[in-house]
């Protein structure tokens, strides 16, 4: 399934110097990631002679749309729980992580723990998951997931979010967040290069499932094919509709 909001942020853009329109979200070095975002885009009904507007910089609009669903569709899907979703937010507003604020003071107050210890604890996701009024909890709010949003996928973004993701499972005071990734990342090995690992993330939800499914089955290579089965089988890679139930419900 196709979350509602990708057809916003999904479309054609020009390459520097190239005459033919790629896909926002293909990298135009790589002909599969080309060939397989081109197939996506046309299950979608998205042709190049389109003369919609896509974001230029679709990162911060994919988190912002984010944050706007999951704010609707949370409190139908449970109504029991008080959901908070916001942007930008630092996990020391949240109770696992409160006593990290006592921790800063101290690193900031000592140039010998900055050098020690540093700063890399003090974690912002892109989109936090909150519960509050949890009186078992006090005042602050519960962090029930957080997600890092990520347009497409490279090697220094996943290591960004391990680093994260390892920061907040061994930092936590408290049952450990959902940690989960969304992307319109085409290509499957670029996928599984953060679904696959240790348990860092619980799982990577693509906005355009079934449409990239679709074409990987038709126009994917054998690793690429393999990448896919492989991650879609082990339910490390899903729908991003299926996002807000897990929220709603674990």
């Amino acid at each position: 399934m196709t979350a509602a909001f990708a057809p916003e942020l999904l479309g054609w853009r020009r390459p520097r110097g190239g005459k033919r329109p790629v896909p926002n979200c293909a990298d135009s070095d790589s002909a599969q990631s080309v060939i397989l975002a081109e197939g996506m885009l046309r299950e979608l009904g998205l042709v190049p002679n389109d003369d919609r507007k896509v974001p230029t910089d679709p990162g911060p609009v994919l988190e912002e749309h984010v944050r706007r669903h999951l704010t609707e569709a949370l409190p139908h899907l449970n109504s029991h729980r008080a959901w908070q979703v916001r942007r930008g937010t630092l996990i020391t507003d949240f109770a696992q992580y409160a006593h990290l604020r006592r921790v800063d003071e101290l690193v900031r107050d000592s140039a010998e723990l900055r050098i020690t210890i540093g700063q890399d604890y003090l974690i912002k996701p892109d989109v936090t998951v909150g519960i509050v009024d949890l009186a078992v909890l006090g005042s602050e709010p519960f962090l029930h997931g957080a997600v890092s949003c990520k347009w497409t996928i490279r090697s220094d973004r996943v290591q960004n979010i391990r680093h994260e993701c390892n920061q907040m499972i061994r930092h936590r005071r408290g049952r450990q967040p959902h940690l989960v990734t969304v992307t319109a990342e085409p290509l499957p090995s670029r996928l599984a290069s953060i679904a696959r690992g240790t348990g860092e993330v619980d799982a990577v939800y693509h906005i355009a499932f079934d449409a990239l499914d679709a074409s990987v089955r038709v126009h994917g290579n054998s690793a690429q094919k393999d990448a896919w089965e492989e991650c879609v089988e082990q339910r490390r890679l899903l729908s991003y509709k299926e996002l807000p139930e897990t929220l709603a419900q674990w």
